[in-house]
């Protein structure tokens, strides 16, 4: 399926959403980590997942491409229900691109190699086209100068960013952040918030889920803040960060703001 190119502003709301979630259960045995989940992700918005540790966040980002299987619910990208039995999730697989906190990169392959191998084994494309597009990837994110370096002699913030172009080599239309920054180094996370702040000024599609307040202030379009499997509050990032409504999210971001 192919997008027309995503808008500088999010989509309207009678627009069909990029990611539509309804009532999304997900349990681990006896363990229920969403109870009831119901979020739509507009093309073009940039929405911001917030909430302490174990509010069931990253399980919510690993569900809507199914590296988590949900115990109920429906998840619908682009007009496909992908918890339809009977949904090619491998091609849906390539419009979601996933970064996630530990950077996943090949340790025995250089940077080019590690942007390649996806592109010619799930896209097909040749290996003239595979580095063209890596090249212009990497461009992207300001590493094109480590092209042929190995995943060892790059700092966390440049296998980050190297991370983030294999996902854009695939040409997706939406990305997904689970806590890209928090296995970094803290003078290291401003470089890799500056390649996603350039993502969403873009126009991509993001889903977030952040512990970076200042970057959900200023980047996302709504930031919803999460507890105990469930979305407790949600709206603009001033609203939520700012005036939040709901004692639980004063708690939260009081506790941050304390740290």
């Amino acid at each position: 399926m192919t997008l027309p190119t995503p808008p500088s502003q999010p989509g309207s709301l009678d627009q069909p959403p990029a990611i539509d979630i309804c009532d999304l259960y997900k349990s681990f045995g006896d363990l229920e980590v969403l109870a009831g989940i119901d979020i739509a992700v507009r093309f073009g918005e940039v929405v911001c997942v917030i909430g302490p540790s174990g509010s069931g966040k990253s399980t919510l980002l690993r569900c809507v491409n199914l590296l988590e299987e949900p115990t109920s619910g429906r998840i619908v990208i682009e007009g496909v229900d992908i918890t339809d039995p009977d949904c090619e999730i491998d091609d849906v697989r390539t419009k979601i691109g996933m970064v996630f906190q530990q950077f996943n990169l090949f340790p025995h392959l250089s940077v080019l190699a590690n942007l390649t191998i996806a592109q010619r084994k799930v896209l097909g494309r040749s290996k003239a086209d595979a580095e063209a597009k890596a090249r212009e990837v990497l461009e992207r994110v300001g590493m094109i100068d480590k092209i042929d370096e190995y995943p060892a002699r790059l700092s966390g913030g440049q296998q980050q960013r190297v991370a983030i172009a294999r996902a854009l080599a695939m040409d997706p239309d939406m990305m997904l952040f689970d806590e890209a920054t928090s296995a970094l180094d803290p003078e290291l996370v401003g470089e890799v918030l500056g390649v996603m702040r350039s993502l969403a000024a873009e126009g991509m599609t993001m889903m977030v889920v952040t512990h970076e307040m200042e970057f959900a202030r200023h980047v996302a379009d709504r930031v919803v803040f999460m507890a105990d499997g469930r979305i407790v509050e949600e709206g603009p990032p001033d609203e939520v960060l700012l005036r939040p409504a709901n004692e639980r999210t004063q708690r939260f971001l009081q506790m941050v703001e304390n740290r």
